[in-house]
């Protein structure tokens, strides 16, 4: 049987544009970051507090993965925001979430009660948006 997930990935337009944003500006650390061949990487990311989760930042581009075509289709749907969402926790919403912004994260929507609890959306630097929502207090 599965026991538990260890890496996912993140498809971006830029390696070099979603390190920054995901290490100084989500806090994220760097898990590995190693060369696999011509103007391709690996290269993951962890939650400081989830560390046994490595989030792939997999680039859109022509290749191994991707023919030509794809790769623009897909590159269209992650910058238009239409292609993937995740979602974060964090302790605190209020203060994560003035954190993020002085940093220069762009939210779509402020934090937010709902009948689910209690969140905020956020893009990252490719499109992909992202649901940060406040863990329940027991």
């Amino acid at each position: 049987m599965i026991s538990k997930m260890s890496h996912v990935s993140i498809y971006v337009l830029d390696q070099n544009s979603a390190y920054e944003f995901y290490v100084n500006k989500l806090g994220f650390k760097v898990h590995t970051d190693a060369p696999m061949g011509p103007d391709t990487r690996w290269l993951t990311v962890t939650p400081p507090q989830q560390p046994e989760l490595e989030i792939t930042l997999m680039p859109i581009k022509e290749g191994m993965l991707f023919t030509a075509e794809t790769a623009k289709s897909m590159k269209e749907l992650v910058s238009k925001g239409t292609f993937g969402f995740g979602v974060f926790e964090c302790n605190d919403l209020l203060a994560t979430y003035e954190e993020m912004k002085s940093k220069g994260v762009k939210f779509k929507k402020p934090p937010t009660k709902e009948f689910y609890g209690f969140e905020a959306l956020f893009k990252d630097d490719s499109g992909n948006w992202f649901s940060l929502g406040e863990k329940e207090k027991s």
